[in-house]
């Protein structure tokens, strides 16, 4: 075999494998490892590879980091009565936030990867072979051989809202410092981070550090309000927190009533060192920071379908529209209602329909926002 094909061989290796050692190489291909240094430093000098870390030089991703999970929908076929037994509808679908985000971010047409953990059962496989079919890198991703794929459970009303969720998703606690340490060439490579709090707090915390120093700006999206207590003190680093007004609450320890309250408790945030903040309020809209003001925007008006993933479609769209290199927040937040209102009309949690050209049709020029009036 020629030094031209083994050459090749190695090249197709590495792109299945971005993380395969020099040593697995040159057992894989029966070569020495000088032979493999050589030809990685050959396919550098033609720019098929980019450093040592074996980064591809497609279009850098979006690194999503978080949960990945089987998703129950169990919703009533009439009013809900609690405490007896509910005629209902049963689904399973891929879920997950950081899962969702990414899904939404490949339909829209950008490279996504997802750092998550799955069990070594036909949940996982059938969970990551979906993934893939839909654009999504996983190949960093961990695998359990003694833990099962976590699940969440939704419970629904006959109008698509959401009673009561269950989640079985303590193997997020497997991806741990060292295992985000393990997977630093990926992460290296992203255009952005968003990592969603289904991971430790260790976890997050050295997320941070590594936004402090790598210039790969961090996304930050909350999921429950007991889980706000693996957010660190120090957000230093932070590019943005998106999260919703109990989870904010949460955060700040206090009730947050009115508009004042409620850009008082952002700022607060932001003084953590947060350069953003968007607090999402469910069908009434968003807030965003602005400086030390707030700038509210109404969500659109739409027969409700299911309301799971409309906030991870939300997410998605602003993470998109920083990725084009604006950091208007109004821009990404009326970009995150429009995607999260196409989300709430489908029964599907990341909604077939979406393409980028939707978003390409909001505009800057589209943009006014009023800011809240003060008060006091």
């Amino acid at each position: 075999m020629t030094d031209t094909s083994k050459k090749e061989q190695l090249y197709q290796l590495i792109r299945a494998n971005p993380f395969i050692s020099q040593q697995d190489l040159a057992v894989e291909l029966r070569l020495s490892r000088s032979a493999v240094a050589g030809h990685i430093a050959g396919l550098i000098r033609e720019r098929r590879l980019l450093g040592r870390a074996y980064v591809l030089p497609d279009k850098r991703p979006v690194m999503c980091i978080g949960a990945a999970n089987l998703d129950r929908k169990l919703r009533t076929i009439e009013a809900m009565q609690l405490g007896t037994s509910n005629p209902a509808t049963a689904e399973e679908v891929y879920g997950g936030v950081a899962r969702n985000i990414a899904e939404n971010l490949a339909r829209l047409n950008l490279p996504a990867a997802l750092l998550t953990a799955l069990g070594d059962d036909s949940a996982g496989r059938n969970l990551q072979d979906h993934a893939e079919a839909a654009g999504i890198d996983t190949r960093g991703s961990l695998k359990l051989q003694d833990g099962a794929t976590g699940t969440y459970t939704a419970i629904l009303d006959d109008k698509g809202e959401l009673v009561v969720a269950l989640a079985d998703m303590a193997l997020y606690d497997r991806i741990t410092p060292e295992f985000l340490a393990s997977r630093l060439p990926q992460r290296s490579a992203a255009a952005m981070t968003v990592a969603d709090l289904n991971l430790p707090a260790d976890s997050i915390t050295a997320l941070l550090e590594s936004a402090r120093t790598d210039n790969v700006p961090l996304v930050i999206v909350a999921v429950s309000q007991p889980k706000m207590a693996r957010l660190p003190a120090d957000l230093s680093g932070l590019r943005l927190l998106i999260l919703n007004r109990g989870e904010l609450e949460t955060r700040v320890n206090r009730a947050l009533p009115t508009e004042a309250d409620v850009r008082a408790a952002c700022n607060e945030v932001c003084a953590q060192g947060a350069r953003d903040v968007i607090v999402t309020c469910g069908s009434q809209g968003v807030y965003h920071t602005r400086g030390g003001e707030l700038v509210w925007l109404a969500a659109h008006q739409v027969e409700v379908v299911d309301v799971t993933g409309a906030g991870d479609a939300f997410s998605a769209a602003v993470c998109w529209s920083l990725y084009q290199g604006s950091d208007d927040l109004t821009l990404a937040c009326r970009r995150g209602l429009k995607v999260a209102a196409m989300t709430l009309e489908s029964p599907e949690t990341v909604s077939p329909v979406l393409a980028a050209d939707i978003l390409d049709e909001i505009h800057d020029f589209d943009m006014s926002a009023p800011l809240f009036p003060s008060k006091g």
